[in-house]
């Protein structure tokens, strides 16, 4: 247009004078940035021969994490000290106990302490129980004197199988305040009876949800299947012959439901229905076995209510096709490699297939049968005990819904017996995952150790599972140890399990948003490719998986401020194992930033200053060195430690160094906030100043009663401030820019946060390699103020604008290079993303230079936009909406791609002006106010993961599921014992004269084999 012809660019001398956080002024400019710089640089020279630079060791730091780690788990495994006491307490007292059918016995039933009844009086199993508030367990109110036991919803209480197991566990009281006392740093104590109830300590109160309804089943947790049972492969076959029709198809349908839950990470399973014919319940699946997480059991779960019953059952037909892929699953080695079983879900068998058994399984049975007899008629019931009698299985006959869960609970039992004949008290560890007893209170994830416990009653020679203790250990523990001030300003550690899954890890946000209590679906089974994905041979995690050690290199991009902003940057790994657990930790430093510290000596006298100091520090250890310090320097942590940490000298020595070099900037804010004539309209608020130690300065120069923004570099700022999880947005936004330049934005939140604009930069060490990061807090208005004043200043001799701001043809914004609006002439639109804002202008600015890097392929430019600004907005094209995709790509393509592709993009379209503002992050927007583009949608920005093409694309999806990633398997395996009791089968001696006399004679040839 006319106007945009016209127009000119206010004269890059004018923008200096827009206030720049170096000297917290409102006529900031570069020479006093740099005279500030001067200013640090020559403290630090002061100090040169007083401290050394050492860079960090990568590989040094992640095993010395790794000692930690071993160290603290096998306190834990005080776990194996605080286990073997509770298994051995809870086998001695099983072994006292004799069964008593008519046994009744009060205890404190977790659902029902302190409820009464109408009339007031406490209802029965519930009780008068003492709960106190306690700190250490979140202040939840809790009993440390009892415990309590929790049963089932579906289960009744007064059964005497749970009753005589309440009895007796009761034993365990006492051993688990014994534990607590010697061990204050343990939280919850536990006990899961085969039986289904669970006894906790210490006691708490549970709370049913909506439905008064409590799920929880002990016996579905991955800490006891995986301490009950030794990984396993599992073929399901479920008969859909027309006898199945109406209720007996449903009830299998849940009876494979309830299957898939006692299955976890280190099994493997298949789903196979037939009739006349083998279906497989996932046709893309046909002939192998894949691995029984979440996601691929949810997957199963949705075609189960696909399948419908009719024509006639040839059973012999699926139990070979069951037997045939267990024995060519096991020849890859991809699966679990230890236990077998089929399970056999059908309304009847008309004979006992012994000729199929003949050919695959007999004479060694490495193939467990359990056969699930659906319905009321017993006609076939004798064939098919046969089959589970002969094949070391169980039998169970489920005739109504409310029968599957026990029934289904039985296998497990018959699956543990090598394990408890050989006595084998494996420990095993679990994924991270977030408490679900109801007991904890907000998000908390943490890992298990568990233990199986046995009966060891000398009648028990086929043994008999009782159940599984277990320990909680905080994934903030972990957090504690890791030393977040030798990592630098990007870099973090993590840790994953045998199978990929992450254990701790940056990146990993179980809930969807803070403050809420809803779960991602799959939170404890994201794997480390989903999260480190730009590797995309998987080959850090692979090593990690295959417990090595070594180290990895590449470019990555990160993610910040709530998933808005995006770093690119390029990681080094190190990596090794935690001996004596299933895990690997790794130690990610990001080069540029924080792979040099400094070791000397300051004194604490020498740290005094004339403001408040206030470190937030990255670790605990460092308040033991500071009771010396003067009454005003402050000292704060993130959060409560309750148990005794050993000082950190090395990381006191870093922060009270960079107390020192810091102090002559008290005088220089004093003396400006003395000098009225220069902050007379108060727009600049707070000065901050901030290291990589978490050592922070502030400086108000306003009262705190006049701060636009009251949370700023407060408690209630968790992002704005140094703790043991991450360094501040502004820092690490600072330590990106070219030392001199300025970083701006509008902090994302309320609506007080849009009153204000931040503005930082950092100033680079030479002699220690570290970054400083100083910046201020300023009025929105003001600073809005500040830039329609330079946006007048032209570059003509008398310094005149032929066309300005305020022409009414035009249109100007100020953007961050993220695409977020600093300063409009709507007031409104501050904060908001551009594309919501010009929607037309922007899908017009991205498809110009998606198209320049498409036709530029061997020139310099291609080198910048196309991994910039192409791949990322087709990548993502192909599975959303074009205008996410834009939306996306922008928050990619500004940051670099403005100031290379954009030279060429404005000579082709003129709707529109746009250029950098310099030693800033800042763009201006200049656009023609005539163009009518109220027809074009606007452009919203949404974070959002990138989908997986696989679930719009059905031969991917089928890739995906038959992908088996690698994984270490457990170490320990029991899949079967010479021992065994196989006539314990499940009613085997219910069986007819005949079919017992075959079973003996079958046996009898079988052992002489």
């Amino acid at each position: 247009s006319h106007a945009l012809t016209a127009f000119q660019l206010p004269s890059i001398h004018a923008w200096p004078s827009l206030p720049g956080p170096p000297t917290a002024h409102p006529a900031a400019n570069q020479s006093q940035s740099h005279s500030l710089s001067l200013m640090i640089n020559s403290k630090y020279k002061e100090l040169e021969k007083s401290v050394r630079v050492e860079e960090i060791d990568g590989m040094k730091v992640v095993k010395n994490l790794s000692k930690k780690m071993e160290e603290m788990f096998r306190k834990k495994k005080e776990a194996i000290r605080v286990q073997i006491s509770l298994v051995e307490a809870a086998e001695e007292a099983h072994l006292q106990h004799e069964e008593n059918p008519e046994l009744q016995v009060r205890y404190f039933n977790a659902v029902l302490i302190n409820e009464v009844d109408e009339e007031g009086n406490n209802v029965e199993l519930g009780g008068e129980f003492v709960l106190e508030p306690n700190e250490h367990f979140n202040n939840l109110s809790v009993n440390l004197s009892l415990s309590v036991v929790q049963v089932p919803t579906n289960m009744y209480n007064k059964d005497p199988a749970i009753v005589n197991g309440v009895y007796w566990s009761e034993a365990l009281n006492k051993v688990f305040v014994d534990n607590f006392e010697k061990d204050p740093s343990l939280i919850w104590q536990y006990f899961g009876s085969a039986k289904g109830f669970f006894r906790q300590y210490p006691g708490v109160k549970w709370h049913p949800d909506e439905h008064g309804v409590i799920a929880f089943d002990c016996r579905n947790r991955k800490w006891y299947i995986q301490a009950a049972t030794s990984p396993k492969d599992v073929v399901i076959l479920v008969d859909v012959s027309g006898s199945m029709k109406g209720l007996r198809l449903t009830i299998a349908r849940q009876t494979v439901s309830s299957i898939l839950d006692t299955l976890g990470d280190d099994d493997f399973f298949n789903i196979i229905a037939y009739n006349q014919e083998i279906h497989y319940v996932e046709p893309c699946l046909n002939g192998t076995l894949v691995r029984a997480d979440r996601n691929n059991k949810a997957h199963f779960r949705e075609h189960l209510d696909k399948l419908f019953a009719k024509g006639i059952g040839l059973l012999g037909d699926a139990l070979t096709e069951a037997f045939t892929i267990l024995n060519d699953f096991n020849q890859t080695g991809h699966g679990s490699v230890c236990s077998q079983a089929i399970m056999l879900v059908t309304d009847g068998a008309t004979q006992m297939y012994d000729d199929v058994f003949a050919k695959f399984n007999w004479p060694d049975r490495k193939v467990r049968i359990f056969p699930y007899l659906i319905g009321r008629e017993s006609a076939f019931a004798d064939n098919m005990k046969w089959m589970a009698c002969a094949n070391k299985g169980y039998f169970s006959q489920i005739s109504t819904l409310a029968d599957v869960q026990e029934n289904v609970m039985r296998y497990l039992h018959v699956m543990s017996r090598p394990k408890v004949i050989d006595h084998e008290h494996d420990t095993v560890w679990t994924e991270a995952y977030m408490d679900s007893t109801g007991s904890i209170i907000g998000p908390s994830l943490m890992t298990t150790v568990a233990m199986p416990v046995f009966s060891t009653k000398n009648e028990t020679v086929s043994g008999i599972l009782l159940g599984v203790v277990g320990t909680d250990i905080p994934l903030q523990e972990l957090m504690k140890i890791i030393p977040k001030h030798l990592l630098g300003i990007h870099g973090y550690a993590f840790a994953i399990t045998n199978n990929g899954y992450i254990l701790t890890h940056p990146d990993l946000r179980p809930l969807y948003q803070k403050g809420q209590k809803r779960r991602k679906p799959n939170y404890s089974s994201v794997d480390l490719s989903e999260v480190e994905w730009e590797d995309k041979d998987d080959f850090l995690r692979n090593a990690m998986v295959n417990r090595k050690t070594g180290t990895f290199s590449m470019e990555v991009k990160k993610t910040v401020d709530k998933g808005k902003r995006l770093l690119k940057m390029h990681n080094d790994y190190y990596y090794t194992e935690v001996k004596g657990t299933p895990f690997s930790v790794g130690v990610a430093l990001s080069r540029g930033h924080g792979k040099f510290f400094f070791r000397g000596n300051v004194s604490v006298e020498a740290g005094k200053c004339h403001s408040t100091l206030v470190i937030h520090s990255p670790t605990p250890s460092i308040l033991h060195s500071l009771n010396k310090l003067p009454v005003r320097h402050q000292f704060h942590i993130g959060s409560v430690y309750s148990v005794p940490v050993v000082c950190d000298r090395e990381l006191i020595q870093e922060v009270l160094f960079d107390a020192v070099v810091t102090a002559p900037l008290e005088a220089y804010w004093t003396g400006l906030a003395l000098n009225k004539s220069e902050n007379s309209d108060k727009g600049v608020e707070i000065a901050y100043l901030g290291t990589r130690t978490g050592l922070s300065r502030t400086n108000l120069f306003v009262v705190q009663e006049d701060l636009s923004n009251q949370d700023f570099l407060t408690a209630e700022d968790k992002e704005g401030v140094f703790n043991a999880d991450h360094f501040p947005l502004w820092y690490k936004r600072a330590a990106e820019q070219v030392p001199g330049t300025f970083v701006y934005s509008i902090p994302f939140g309320g609506n007080e946060n849009k009153s204000v604009v931040l503005a930082s930069t950092a100033i680079h060490s030479v002699f220690l390699k570290s970054t400083i990061a100083v910046g201020i807090q300023m009025n929105l208005n003001f600073f809005q103020r500040k830039f329609w004043t330079a946006s007048r200043q032209c570059a003509a001799l008398d310094g005149k604008c032929t066309i300005s701001c305020d022409n009414e043809d035009i249109k100007c914004y100020l953007i961050d290079n993220n695409g977020f609006i600093l300063v409009t002439e709507d007031y409104s639109q501050t904060g908001e993303f551009f594309g919501e804002v010009e929607a037309a202008q922007l899908n017009r600015l991205i498809s110009v230079c998606l198209s320049v890097c498409l036709s530029l392929c061997l020139s310099v430019a291609l080198s910048v936009c196309r991994p910039v600004c192409l791949s990322p907005c087709l990548s993502v094209a192909l599975s959303v909406a074009l205008s996410v995709a834009l939306s996306v790509a922008l928050s990619v393509c500004l940051s670099v791609a403005l100031s290379v592709c954009l030279s060429v993009c404005l000579s082709v379209l003129r709707s529109f002006v746009i250029q950098q503002i310099p030693s800033s992050n800042l763009f201006m927007v200049v656009v023609d106010n005539k163009c009518d583009c109220s027809s074009t949608l606007p452009v919203w920005f949404i974070s959002i993961s990138i989908l997986n093409p696989s679930e719009h694309n059905e031969s991917l999806k089928c890739d995906r599921l038959k992908f088996q990633k690698d994984r270490k398997r457990p170490e320990s395996c029991h899949p079967f014992h010479p021992e065994e009791n196989a006539m314990e089968c499940g009613g085997a001696a219910g069986l007819s004269a005949p079919l017992t006399g075959a079973l003996l004679s079958l046996l009898a040839t079988l052992f002489t084999r």
